[in-house]
């Protein structure tokens, strides 16, 4: 009885309620957005896909440090697999959307490859960094520079063949990548130039999407649906008809909302495929300013959490875990709700916990998976905290 009691005390409740609460959340939004879909019940799916999850969840927990460690090369080894053999599958396995294949679908069953490879990438770099501090004795430029060279090139692979898929999940691969090179000690000295350098060249690519778009389709490949939806975002009014009506329609929902909003499924404002991508402008409409704000507060609240997870963790590879995880959270949140509002482009990214999707709830709750586990296996010292110097 007590051994049991010990285990449901290391079981991290607060997470479980949080998640509760998404789930809360998603289901009702989803139940509203699914209006003009009547043929089929988005809410039951997501039921099943949180319980799936929930499931991945529960296995994952059990798994510790050391063996996240041992498999870590392995699951980014079956990630990057899995990306390349979406480009040699046969379009009646992986269809082609929106001009490229970034799915495998196998009867009702459709995985997206991409949502776990962000996962997998998040334990890779989180193994490069705690072994790197684990092998040098002194640090310095040198060595902070060559651990750089390394994260780089573990994110260089999975970020060239996702961006050819969809480069909304190409920017979360990013901000998973500078996330962790934040927290992994490497000198502002390294850190700055290059981020000159990066604002700099995306300003100019920026420049060339509205001035000269037909180099970037050519030396960069870029299409030009990806083009569209940097023109409907600047002047979604002149492309409502067209690659901006979402946005435009967004804009139109959430503006409607209020400050208190027009209450459960009272939505007016038709927004295609809503219960996806879109599932915030449900929120803005039905919920308002203050349902909006909840929302987003209960991010707020989930990163809160997992920073203090991270803070208390006694493993180096613990912490970038979760330093690798609140990145990826923190930028869909930032990106989808901004999408929503205009303040960012439309990059298709959903909106964790709550859009409807398959891959997207069993990767994060995959995520979750290891937080938990984080939690579940923490020890404590009797003369402090097991941490390595950086």
């Amino acid at each position: 009885m007590e051994k049991k009691n010990r285990k449901a005390e290391k079981f991290d409740w607060t997470l479980a309620f949080i998640l509760l609460l998404f789930a809360i959340v998603s289901c009702a939004a989803i139940y509203s957005a699914q209006y003009e879909n009547s043929g089929t019940s988005f809410v039951v799916k997501q039921i099943i896909f949180y319980g799936i999850g929930s499931v991945i969840a529960g296995i994952v927990m059990f798994f510790d440090s050391d063996q996240f460690k041992k498999l870590s090369w392995y699951l980014y080894g079956i990630g990057i697999f899995l990306l390349v053999a979406l480009y040699f599958a046969p379009t009646s396995i992986a269809p082609i959307r929106n001009g490229a294949k970034s799915w495998f679908v196998i009867g009702s069953l459709s995985i997206q490859p991409s949502e776990f490879m962000k996962i997998f990438l998040i334990l890779v770099l989180s193994k490069i960094i705690a072994d790197h501090y684990e092998k040098i004795t002194e640090k310095s430029l040198k060595t902070d520079f060559r651990l750089l060279l390394k994260l780089g090139a573990a994110t260089f692979v999975p970020f060239l063949l996702i961006a050819e898929q969809d480069l909304g999940t190409a920017l979360v691969v990013m901000s998973i990548f500078l996330g962790m090179v934040l927290v992994s000690g490497v000198s502002w000295k390294i850190i700055t130039p290059i981020v000159a350098v990066g604002a700099s060249f995306a300003g100019a690519v920026f420049y060339l999407v509205v001035k000269a778009p037909h180099l970037l389709e050519k030396y960069l490949g870029l299409k030009q649906y990806q083009f569209n939806r940097i023109y409907s975002w600047l002047d979604p009014d002149s492309f409502q008809s067209g690659s901006g009506y979402h946005l435009y329609k967004s804009l139109q929902a959430i503006g409607s909302g209020l400050l208190t909003g027009k209450g459960f499924g009272e939505r007016v404002v038709y927004i295609p495929e809503s219960h996806t991508d879109f599932i915030f402008s449900v929120i803005g409409e039905e919920y308002g300013f203050v349902g909006s704000s909840l929302v987003v507060g209960l991010f707020f609240i989930l990163i809160y959490h997992l920073t203090k997870i991270a803070l208390d963790a006694n493993d180096p590879f613990d912490t970038y875990i979760c330093a690798g995880i609140i990145s990826m959270l923190a930028f869909h949140v930032f990106q989808n709700v901004g999408m929503t509002i205009q303040v960012l482009p439309i990059t298709g990214i959903p909106l964790p916990f709550i859009s409807y999707g398959g891959s997207s709830m069993m990767a994060n709750m995959f995520a979750m998976g290891l937080i938990f586990s984080i939690r579940y296996h923490h020890k404590t010292y009797m003369f402090g905290e097991k941490r390595l110097k950086q």
